[in-house]
């Protein structure tokens, strides 16, 4: 009982100090110049991160869509990824969160809270049984996609996020050519934040922390900052 105690305790604790945290990045991100990444790179706990890009997930136009956060950037501000796998796995079964594997041709995953998904598709928080015309109207609706090895099942789908993950798509390779074009692949990280994608309607700190927990940029530090070197051609 006591070892039981403690660890909700201690998952309360965490709860509130990533709430905080998140607090503070917002009341931040009303000033004229949004913190900078080198200075919110690494967190120590999966919910902390969750939070704090939650709150740093870039508004944009004409797109009616929850804020999310893929897998790979939490691998790029939580040192240990089994951790990162764990901790999902928890606050998946505790219904904070649901994670979505997203249909870009790659290992890509997107987690969204739970309350900013029912957001997003309130048909969802109705319950019931599922009869094919339902499925249709799902899919329709872009809350399901079929299974491309099986059309007989489903991946829930997070709506809206087509025109999402072409810009995903681009903006990786816009910052990629951006970045092999310097004469040694790299770029101090204070002024290549401070650029502007042309193909993609994320910003640039949410292709940084992508492209860095997939593996295919990587981070030095030298005495005037942290350098963003690409490490897979």
């Amino acid at each position: 009982m006591g070892d039981k105690s403690e660890s909700s305790g201690s998952r309360k604790r965490r709860r509130d100090e990533a709430d905080e945290e998140e607090e503070k990045t917002e009341a931040a991100g009303d000033a004229d110049e949004a913190p900078s990444l080198e200075d919110s790179l690494m967190f120590s706990d999966t919910l902390v991160a969750l939070r704090i890009m939650r709150a740093q997930f870039p508004r944009i136009d004409k797109v009616a869509i929850e804020p999310f956060v893929l897998r790979s950037q939490l691998y790029s501000s939580v040192k240990d990824r089994t951790q990162v796998d764990r901790e999902l796995e928890t606050l998946k079964r505790e219904n904070m969160l649901r994670i979505f594997k997203l249909n870009t041709g790659q290992d890509d995953h997107a987690i969204m809270f739970l309350e900013d998904y029912l957001n997003q598709c309130l048909l969802l928080s109705n319950g019931g049984k599922v009869k094919d015309e339902h499925i249709s109207l799902l899919i329709n609706g872009g809350l399901l996609t079929r299974q491309l090895i099986d059309p007989n099942m489903y991946w829930f789908a997070i709506p809206n996020i087509g025109s999402i993950l072409k810009g995903l798509s681009q903006g990786r390779k816009e910052l990629l050519s951006l970045l092999k074009r310097r004469r040694y692949k790299e770029m101090m990280l204070a002024p290549l934040e401070k650029k502007r994608l042309r193909f993609s309607p994320l910003d640039i700190r949410f292709h940084l922390r992508d492209l860095i927990g997939s593996g295919h940029l990587k981070t030095l530090c030298t005495p005037t900052g942290l350098v963003v070197r690409v490490s897979k051609d």
